[in-house]
């Protein structure tokens, strides 16, 4: 990939990805392609296992491919040591989990400092940043707030603005809203799409909600080990 033209924040190319069976192999990923730009909302609609968490952890540098590469931005990372996909995924991808994850005896704010701080922020700058994230996602009034003392909503806000926090360059979510009743789940997607727009990050949200899905600008699914665009 040329660094003189645009680039897509996330681009696999002919990837595979198999595990063992004993004396056997079950090939997932089969030769896969998938392009993500940014600011783009990508939606992966795909039922399990199909090898959408597969597709999801190798683009998120959590695993490695057996064959082809994953480029964030124009970084080939497939031969990257694991030092080197550590500091890619600090620095340049940014996660959202069903489950929250986050620290229960810290604040909202401190769980968004934290990772600021990882990255090498001063504390001042890190929390500023963190006031400003959380506030635009309509918790600025609950920034002591324990997790515990947080609804189900307000807990996936504060994941979602703790995965943006580094300022990463690609968002990847699995079934971000999976916990949620209706409503909070549409709140919680609202919440999501506006900051991916506000920050101009590209996203790939794997999700069952169809109805979610269509609200976003493309979707994509898993057969037979590739990547398939959907109508």
């Amino acid at each position: 990939m040329s660094p003189s033209q645009p680039q897509p924040a996330l681009y696999l190319s002919n990837v595979e990805r198999r595990y063992s069976q004993g004396d056997s192999s079950l090939e997932v990923l089969r030769g896969a392609d998938l392009a993500i730009w940014p600011g783009e909302i990508v939606a992966l609609v795909a039922p399990s296992g199909t090898g959408k968490s597969t597709l999801l952890h190798v683009a998120g540098l959590l695993e490695k491919p057996d064959r082809g590469e994953v480029f964030v931005g124009s970084k080939p990372t497939a031969s990257m040591s694991d030092q080197e996909r550590t500091r890619v995924r600090r620095e340049e991808l940014g996660f959202v989990y069903q489950f929250h994850h986050l620290l229960p005896e810290f604040s909202a704010l401190e769980n968004v400092v934290i990772p600021q701080l990882i990255r090498g922020l001063p504390r001042a700058e890190a929390q500023e940043r963190a006031t400003q994230i959380l506030t635009f996602l309509g918790l600025g009034k609950r920034l002591d707030h324990r997790p515990a003392e947080l609804s189900g909503g307000e807990q996936q806000r504060v994941a979602i603005a703790r995965a943006v926090a580094n300022a990463p360059r690609l968002l990847l979510a699995d079934e971000p809203t999976g916990n949620l009743d209706p409503n909070t789940s549409d709140r919680v997607f609202q919440t999501l799409v506006a900051i991916v727009r506000a920050s101009k990050l590209a996203a790939l949200i794997a999700t069952h909600n169809m109805d979610l899905a269509a609200r976003m600008d493309r979707r994509v699914t898993i057969r037979d080990g590739m990547v398939v665009q959907l109508p």
